[in-house]
């Protein structure tokens, strides 16, 4: 079906297609709607993103020899290596995290082993499928919550005797189409009261009354205290999980507003609507096949080899565990086991200290592509601050909306806090676009703190007005160095 058609039957757009499904040429373009530059970087993240659904169309018997290329970005810090893991998660149909490689340790040291990567990626995928199923049933899930507000509101009659039933029989009225029902004055005028307060209530004019209802606690309190320490996961057991289920459910009543008891309604009718199988079973097959794990600062656990003969014993162990990993492995988690053998491996680093080839060959061999990134020059700082949907200026301009006020920056003004910031990255520690959000938050520092009590609702900034505001800073070295 076309997403003409999809628009013209259900009246609403058509949902966005996965990024795998998109040519490598779109999906560059999207990500130059929100990064600078960089290429390299974007051609081959679109390359391997695409091969995904190439993968998917392959014949049965080559599709499981075909193995993803994982990628390795090398570039100082600043220069977009980040950006374009948030863009890809937020861009991507496909189950997406970001894990920082400085945060595993080696298996027998406590903290994070390398496997719960892959354990996070599945509770990233079950929460996408599980929204996605919500999503479709939100509108049933709304009627039962409204049948159930009405119940509240407006309380069915007790119900007559068991004697006083038998005594007087039930009365029917047959229509014109033959088919009988029961009619009593009381039952229509009921009726009528119930659709009258459905109509009060979709007016938002009860929003103001209370109802009773009962409310299943969310957790036990103490239970959290059971939970296994950090590294020691296992098979990643969720022990608050499984003793809330064997603990009777204790409902409690509770008086709520309308809108906060209607919430709750929606919430438990989805928990009720939403076949958790169904979801857990998608989403292991979505891991597996169209995963995407984006491991930054992997240079943190490259060393170089120690006098002693041997690098850091730690950083070489993470390796050694991230291998079989990367490689293709069954990983257990608390949903079942998965494979790790398809799922796309994106690392980056800026290897300052070390370099990819301090890497343990083996690791090396598993990200086959490099991709370079270039540092920033001025003229990129200026198109940062002008071109990207979500570029700095844009952003104050939000902020600064927010009272009433305008703001505007002209192109000479753009162009002397790119100069600033590049100067100040190259006189001391390069950090990259960052420099910039230290160089507009002394800038505008003034400006937002006296802003509700700013007499001139339109600021503009030229070339002038920022050398000025900023030329203490950067005259005075110890300051420079504080502030920016």
């Amino acid at each position: 079906m076309t997403d003409t058609a999809h628009t013209v039957e259900t009246g609403e757009p058509a949902p966005p297609p996965w990024l795998e499904e998109l040519p490598p040429r779109q999906i560059v373009a999207e990500l130059d709607r929100y990064i600078v530059g960089q290429d390299a970087a974007k051609k081959a993240v679109a390359i391997a993103v695409r091969n995904r659904w190439r993968r998917a169309q392959a014949p049965d018997e080559i599709r499981d020899e075909i193995t993803p290329y994982n990628i390795i970005m090398i570039g100082p810090t600043g220069v977009g290596k980040t950006e374009v893991a948030r863009r890809l998660a937020r861009l991507a149909g496909a189950p997406f995290i970001k894990v920082e490689a400085s945060k595993f340790t080696e298996v027998g040291y406590v903290g994070r082993d390398a496997e719960s990567m892959v354990r996070d990626l599945v509770d990233a995928a079950i929460n996408m499928v599980r929204s996605e199923r919500e999503d479709e049933v939100y509108p049933q899930a709304e009627t039962r919550a409204e049948e159930k507000l009405l119940d509240l509101l407006l309380p069915p009659p007790p119900a007559p005797a068991r004697a006083d039933a038998e005594r007087t029989p039930p009365m029917f009225v047959v229509g014109s189409t033959g088919a009988a029902r029961a009619a009593t004055p009381e039952e229509e005028r009921r009726g009528r009261s119930r659709e009258k307060l459905r109509q009060l209530l979709r007016d938002g004019k009860l929003d103001d009354r209370d109802v009773e209802i009962e409310v299943a606690p969310q957790n036990y309190p103490g239970l959290e205290m059971l939970q296994p320490p950090q590294g020691m996961e296992g098979a990643d057991i969720n022990f608050t999980e499984w003793l809330q289920d064997m603990l009777p459910k204790r409902k409690k009543r509770r008086t709520l507003k309308v809108p906060e008891a209607r919430r709750i309604l929606v919430d438990e009718e989805l928990k009720r609507l939403v076949e958790m199988d169904d979801v857990v079973n998608e989403s292991l097959d979505r891991v597996e096949n169209h995963g995407i794990i984006f491991i930054d600062e992997i240079d943190k656990i490259a060393g170089e080899r120690s006098q002693a003969g041997g690098p850091d014993v730690s950083r070489e162990g993470v390796q050694r565990d991230l291998l079989p990993i990367v490689e293709g492995s069954t990983v257990q988690t608390r949903y079942g086991y998965v494979r790790s053998d398809h799922i796309l491996f994106i690392a980056a680093g800026a290897f300052h200290v070390s370099k990819p080839s301090d890497l343990i060959p083996e690791l090396q061999g598993r990200f086959p592509i490099r991709v370079e990134l270039t540092p920033l020059t001025e003229g990129d700082f200026i198109r940062i601050m002008t071109e990207p949907e979500n570029a700095l200026t844009r952003q104050y301009q939000a902020l600064v909306a927010a009272e009433g006020a305008v703001l505007e920056f002209t192109a000479d003004a753009i162009a002397e806090i790119a100069r600033v910031a590049f100067v100040a990255n190259d006189r001391m520690e390069n950090i990259g676009a960052r420099r910039l959000h230290t160089v507009m938050a002394t800038l505008m520092e003034d400006l937002l703190f006296a802003l509700p009590e700013f007499p001139d609702k339109r600021i503009v900034y030229d070339g002038d007005k920022v050398r000025e505001r900023l030329a203490a800073v950067i005259s005075d070295d110890d300051l420079r160095r504080y502030i920016l």
